[in-house]
């Protein structure tokens, strides 16, 4: 059985703290779930403009593209299993917006649909009929199957197949389907909670503005005060009032911890075993990335080229996400382990002086990995011993 060793996960977390006073992020709530033990811890503030909020271990996160395996990949498994329709269908048989039948709801679960990566859709859409209009009517970056490209622009479209299946809202079927059955009451999309509950992010969208190039000029609604209590994310929020597959679930670090045991017990209450064991496998191998059904895998390579969110020392049978505000959560059923790191990364501190997130996440993860000890009888031994 698997224990966690107390005096080296006190030093996992003091990474977390080192990334507070060297400005990587203002705050963090940290999680580490080891057999039946759950440590929490909370650092920082949760906001530093327009006011000071200390960090909570409550606090609510903007979980950014963790959205796309907390809420969007569940949902689309549960339709599958209900029979609803497979994999393999493709995706114009479920969205005729979308022409290209070549493309099919596994590819656009591993991310090798083809589809950009990303698009500032918000500049010329509104509204999910005119983003699906959009979206169906980009032409293919390569063929299908061919090469992993991580798409935000695939989960929108698995958001759409959920709501056009089951005939309800993406926020009403996750509620149904996956979050009451886990107890997760504070997560959904368009949190209620007061500000000083959630973690604050960026000062407007500057680096949407960045990447939106030339055209951001011409767009005339950019925010430019704290965002505080609003998906960071601008194709969730200009153009799709907030709600969408690929972003805009806010939730706490307990209901992500509630998330991970549920995958841990092999799925249950909400999923199947069998279904829980593909879409944790790689399955994509050889495609310059290793993903399963909406989650991402440790790195194939033995020689990354840049250092992988998961660290060096997790188990292959790992699984884990990212979110692009400073969330993430890894799964490592060999282990019975489960690492939460929420933070608000991108909300504005008096000095950068130290290791950005980038660097410190696997350096977390690593350092909890070496508190897993197994416990055999009367004596504790090392995980590889």
């Amino acid at each position: 059985m698997w224990a966690l060793d107390e005096g080296r996960l006190e030093r996992a977390f003091s990474v977390v703290e080192r990334g507070v006073e060297g400005g990587a992020f203002a705050g963090a709530v940290a999680a580490v779930g080891c057999g039946d033990a759950l440590v929490v811890r909370a650092f920082g503030h949760a906001a530093l403009q327009p006011a000071r909020v200390p960090m909570r271990p409550d606090t609510l996160f903007d979980l950014a593209s963790l959205t796309k395996v907390v809420g969007t990949t569940p949902a689309v498994l549960r339709l599958v299993e209900d029979g609803a329709f497979s994999l393999d269908a493709p995706v114009a048989d479920l969205l005729p917006e979308f022409a290209d039948r070549r493309v099919t709801v596994r590819h656009l679960l591993t991310h090798t649909s083809g589809l950009p990566a990303w698009a500032p859709l918000y500049l010329d859409h509104r509204g999910l009929p005119a983003y699906l209009r959009a979206i169906g009517g980009m032409p293919l970056e390569r063929p299908p199957g061919e090469r992993v490209v991580y798409s935000d622009l695939g989960f929108i479209l698995l958001g759409a197949i959920v709501e056009r299946v089951a005939g309800e809202s993406l926020p009403d079927y996750c509620r149904k389907a996956v979050f009451a059955p886990l107890g997760m009451d504070a997560t959904g999309w368009l949190p209620a909670a007061p500000r000083e509950r959630i973690a604050a992010t960026e000062a407007g969208n500057r680096t949407e503005m960045d990447m939106a190039g030339a055209r951001a000029a011409e767009f005339g609604h950019w925010r430019q005060e704290i965002l505080w209590g609003e998906v960071n994310d601008g194709n969730a929020h200009y153009g799709l009032g907030g709600v969408a597959g690929h972003a805009g679930l806010f939730g706490t670090v307990a209901d992500l911890a509630a998330y991970a045991r549920a995958w841990l017990r092999r799925g249950f209450p909400i999923l199947s075993p069998p279904t829980v064991q593909l879409a944790t496998r790689n399955l994509t191998a050889g495609l310059g990335g290793a993903r399963g059904l909406g989650w991402q895998k440790p790195p194939e390579e033995p020689l990354p080229a840049r250092p992988h969110s998961c660290g060096e020392l997790l188990s292959a049978a790992a699984y884990g996400h990212t979110g692009f505000t400073g969330t993430s959560l890894w799964i490592d059923p060999e282990k019975e382990l489960f690492i939460i790191l929420l933070t608000n990364r991108l909300h504005p501190v008096p000095e950068r002086k130290g290791p950005d997130l980038l660097a410190l996440r696997p350096a977390f993860h690593n350092a909890v990995v070496a508190a897993c000890i197994v416990r055999r009888a009367e004596r504790a031994t090392w995980g590889g011993a």
